[in-house]
């Protein structure tokens, strides 16, 4: 029998950390369901990356290290230029792109594949009511069934629907850290390159890269100084209002990239907020990922929501299904190594310094070649963890 035999999982989000935890709860032999509010995979957002030896392990692990290897984006370097293109600053491949880089949908697209011939999943609905009882989790949705789990897992990002339902509203969980950031595909007509160029004014930042698999595609990213804005979480068009309303009146490729906006299929879009709960789990509800312990960018979000996938898996498996031992020990083992990148992670302001002086001191401190390599060897550091234990 295995571990998890008759173990009902629903797991809210098909984004990176919840088809990275069915991969293992499937192995593990429990009959897993992940909802998904969008109608299909997501194909927008930027590339993510995996460093040092922690994510490796865990990418092995779950079956999907050769599959990414594959589709790896081999990046270049991230270099800063002024608005005749000449470079500022240089940061190098290791730091840009880690071990393995790819493209966020890619990623998904292969967690995807490994698990969905033995999990369900289930598009274009979402969860509306939970209510944790002895005989597991009833949960209603907002397609109109109902159904009981033993576990219930919200995979589904900073602006969790699991987290709000079973422990409060977002307000009291998710900080802004004063920036927004969006990120979309435009027709390669400016002449970008792997090597992705970033182009700075004070509080604002706007970046373009080539597609490696095919040149003709660029990646457009904008980073942006900003208090909260009343714009749906689901509303693309009021979001590229947003971003159009930003960055209007800037040069360099900035007119170009805001061209192609008009027309991107999808769009990625959020604010850079830290979030920070005083547990991940109540009953048998437990968080995942960004959900739990994310920050919108940077700090190694989906490396470490990858790896809580695998630790969550492996101790619901370890314990035979024991939700409280289980979600004890996951708390345990991952908060710590979350909380050393996540405490001091601010992108926003390392991006788009929101002066001309907070500007001119990032510029003149990357300049240093020895500041450089510093930034690359602890970022490989807060990755690493000595206590992954290895599951069955």
């Amino acid at each position: 029998m295995s571990a998890l035999s008759g173990f009902r999982v629903l797991v809210s989000g098909a984004g990176i950390a919840g088809p990275a935890l069915a991969c293992r709860l499937a192995d593990a032999g429990a009959e897993t369901t992940v909802v998904e509010v969008a109608p299909r995979l997501r194909t927008s957002g930027f590339a993510v990356d995996f460093r040092g030896p922690t994510h490796l392990a865990v990418l092995e692990r779950l079956g999907v290290l050769d599959d990414l290897r594959a589709v790896q984006t081999h990046a270049g370097a991230m270099r800063t230029v002024d608005a005749a293109g000449r470079t500022i600053f240089e940061l190098p491949a290791a730091f840009a792109g880690g071990d393995i880089e790819v493209r966020r949908r890619d990623l998904t697209a292969v967690l995807h594949r490994r698990s969905a011939d033995r999990v369900r999943y289930v598009f274009g609905d979402s969860i509306t009511a939970l209510r944790d009882g002895p005989g597991g989790v009833e949960v209603a949705f907002r397609g109109g069934g109902e159904a009981t789990y033993d576990a219930v897992v919200g995979a589904d990002g900073i602006h969790s629907t699991v987290r709000r339902l079973a422990m409060g509203p977002e307000e009291r969980f998710v900080r802004h850290l004063g920036y927004h950031i969006a990120g979309w595909d435009v027709p390669n007509d400016v002449g970008a390159m792997t090597v992705s160029q970033q182009y700075n004014v004070p509080g604002r930042m706007a970046s373009v890269a080539a597609d490696e698999r095919d040149p003709a595609t660029a990646g457009a990213l904008v980073v942006w100084a900003s208090g909260p804005l009343r714009v749906g979480w689901l509303d693309t068009d009021a979001q590229k209002r947003a971003v159009a309303a930003a960055f209007g009146g800037l040069g360099w490729h900035v007119p170009r990239l805001l061209a192609g906006l008009a027309d991107a299929p999808d769009l990625y879009f959020d604010a850079i907020s830290r979030v920070s709960v005083p547990t991940v789990h109540k009953g048998r509800i437990v968080l995942l990922g960004d959900a739990a312990w994310g920050v919108t960018l940077g700090g190694m979000g989906v490396g470490t929501g990858v790896v809580g996938a695998y630790v969550l898996a492996g101790e619901l498996a370890r314990t035979g299904g024991d939700v409280t031992a289980a979600f004890a020990a996951y708390e345990q083992r991952m908060r710590s190594y979350a909380g050393r990148w996540q405490k001091g992670a601010s992108p926003g302001r390392f991006l788009a310094p929101a002066t001309r002086a907070g500007l001119w001191f990032r510029n003149t401190m990357f300049r240093r070649a020895a500041v450089r390599r510093l930034l690359v060897s602890s970022s490989t550091a807060l990755a690493k963890s000595a206590d992954l234990p290895e599951y069955p």
